[in-house]
């Protein structure tokens, strides 16, 4: 009665949800003001840009699977303390400034909402 989920879908899951996961308020704040400033005019960057996501969800995915541990567990084995400490770091920066993009494009959705 139920088939089996094929073989590409049960590999290809964890990344399509990988790449959705990026739809947060920020993102979707960016991409919709590109797309009322540009239209479809930069849709063509897509053909340039969608493989190299692919090849590095593709190149983090097998890491992790072949190592069995994450990207820091693998430079603290494979680099010096000071560029693991250096990448963790600049990894912070980014999500506190990422995460300060995504309580402010909440707030203006909020103001656009209530006026």
């Amino acid at each position: 009665m139920f088939k089996r989920t094929p073989s590409f879908l049960r590999h290809v899951g964890p990344g399509v949800v990988t790449g959705a996961a990026d739809d947060d308020p920020s993102g979707i704040a960016t991409y919709t003001q590109a797309g009322a400033q540009f239209g479809t005019g930069l849709l063509w960057t897509v053909f340039l840009s969608l493989p190299f996501m692919i090849a590095i969800q593709l190149v983090s995915a097998r890491i992790g699977r072949v190592a069995g541990k994450g990207v820091a567990a693998n430079l603290r084995e494979h680099t010096p303390k000071s560029f693991l400490m250096a990448m963790v770091a600049l990894l912070v920066i980014a999500n506190t400034i990422n995460i300060a993009a995504d309580i402010a494009a909440m707030g203006e959705a909020l103001q656009l909402v209530t006026g």
